[in-house]
Order: structure tokens, then C-alpha cells, then sequence
């Protein structure tokens, strides 16, 4: 099979598993947890880095050489405050990608569409690679497509609930409507959860707390990324077709014409 490589803002990425870095017990956990994921884009606040430090806690679990850092902007309420840490975020060393979280709702952790677009659009004025996490709308989707982001990011569930893809419907909309790569992020609680989005058509998934708060985030690291792995590899050979369901069995090995069939029959009656 020839290298399926992932797109994303002229760079590409071997790994369609994102990974998160909060709530991890240590560094050195965590290190180890992106080391057996595979990743190569990972996901950091910027109110929780110092990214003029290389030293910082978080970063220096983080192999810069091989792994694309993904600043994003939790803790913005609104455009404005989104747009000033994306400029710090550059200011400081962490490059033009940008994960786009603008989050007014201190409860249920839901982006606020209006404001997200609103800042997708200056920020890729500004000349960042945007990758907005949202609400799955798919003509928001489209419309920060539009807009110049180079990825979308809906949402399975809200974050951290580990509800799985509960928007399926919208989530398929989305990927057959965009033409720039689909990230589903927030809510996969399980490894079945991003196999599943992958078989789908999603292009990735993002996955922090499932891991992070796991018995084993190390190993349950590699179970997200053989689950995204089997997903992909389903998506692309089986595409859309499904196997079809049927009520009663069917059985995959013949139940007649066995060896010296006829004669046992014969000699039995």
C-alpha cells in the first residue's frame, strides 16, 4: 500500500492521531504516551506553556524535531481575546498553526459559532494556519472553509464526556461536504470511538482526556493508535460499503457437501 499521508497547511503527517496534553499525572507519562501513539501534531494551551522556555514542563516532553506543536487558544471567551493569543502564541516561537477555541460557556464547554468565524477570518488574514475547533454544523464547517482554515474540528460530544460521535449524521455531512481535511475532536472515550470516526471519512481525531486519565495512558496511547490505524485502513478499502446486516444467520463455511457425504448418507438408511 503506497504512504497514506494526512495534509493539513503544507505539511505532511504519516499519524491521523492528535494528541492532547492536559491533565496527564507527570511529564514524563505524558512523553512517553505521544511516543507510543505515533503522533506528530500536538495540542498545547497556551495559558498552561511558556513557549520562549524550552525547558517548560509540558514542552520539554515534547520533541520539537519531530512533532508539530499545535498552540490553541482555550480560555478565550470571545474573537478578540482569541485573536491576542494567537499573536502571542506566533510572538513566542510556536509558528503559524493555531487551534481556534473560543468557549463563552463554563458548563458545557461549547464553542461559540459566531465568534469562531469571526476570528478564523482575521486570523487567516494574519496569515495563520487555522484549524477551528466547533460545534458539527456543517455549514459553519463550510463557511470556515471557506473563510481560508486549513482544517475543521467539530466536535463528537462535548469535552471530556467520552460520549463517543453522538452528531454522526451531522459529522457525515461535514466530511462529504469539505474539501479541507476533518479532525474530530472532543468526546472519544475509547479507542472504538476513533476507529469509528475514521471509518467514516474523518481524517483524524484528537484525543486527550481518554488517554490521559486512563489505568495506562501509555498503552492505552497505542490501543487509540492501532484503533485509528484499523479505522483508516477500513475507510479506505471498504469505503461507504457496508456489509450487509441480515436477520438470520449466514453461515461462511457450506453445511452440505462435506467428505464421503453420500456414502454416509446411503449407509444410514
Amino acid at each position: 500500500m503506497a504512504e497514506d499521508f494526512l495534509e493539513i497547511g503544507g505539511r505532511k503527517f504519516s499519524s491521523r492521531l492528535f494528541i492532547g496534553t492536559g491533565k496527564f499525572s507527570s511529564t514524563e507519562i505524558m512523553k512517553s504516551a505521544i511516543i507510543e501513539s505515533g503522533s506528530e501534531f500536538v495540542t498545547v494551551a497556551l495559558r498552561r506553556v511558556n513557549l520562549d522556555n524550552p525547558a517548560d514542563d509540558i514542552l520539554s516532553g515534547i520533541d520539537r524535531n519531530k512533532i508539530e506543536l499545535l498552540p490553541n487558544t482555550s480560555g478565550a471567551r470571545n474573537s478578540e481575546e482569541a485573536i491576542k493569543l494567537a499573536k502571542l502564541s506566533r510572538a513566542m516561537g510556536g509558528g503559524d498553526f493555531i487551534k481556534l477555541e473560543v468557549i463563552p460557556d463554563p458548563v458545557y464547554l461549547l464553542p461559540d459559532p459566531l465568534e469562531s468565524l469571526k476570528a478564523a477570518e482575521e486570523l487567516v488574514k494574519l496569515g495563520f494556519k487555522v484549524m477551528p475547533y466547533i460545534n458539527a454544523d456543517p455549514i459553519l464547517c463550510k463557511r470556515l472553509e471557506e473563510v481560508g482554515c486549513v482544517s475543521v474540528m467539530p466536535l463528537g460530544s462535548p469535552i471530556g464526556t467520552n460520549q463517543g460521535i453522538k452528531n454522526r449524521s451531522n459529522i457525515e455531512m461535514i466530511i462529504s461536504m469539505c474539501k479541507v481535511p476533518v479532525v474530530i475532536d472532543a468526546g472519544l472515550g475509547e479507542p472504538s470511538h476513533a476507529a469509528e470516526a475514521m471509518e467514516m471519512g474523518a481524517d483524524a481525531v484528537l484525543v486527550n482526556t481518554a488517554i490521559a486519565v486512563s489505568g495506562n495512558p501509555v498503552q492505552i496511547a497505542k490501543a487509540f493508535k492501532l484503533a485509528v490505524e484499523a479505522g483508516r485502513l477500513s475507510f479506505l478499502y471498504r469505503g461507504r460499503k457496508t456489509v450487509q446486516q441480515n436477520l438470520k444467520a449466514n453461515a461462511s463455511s457450506p453445511l452440505t457437501g462435506f467428505l464421503d457425504e453420500e456414502n454416509r448418507i446411503s449407509s444410514n438408511i
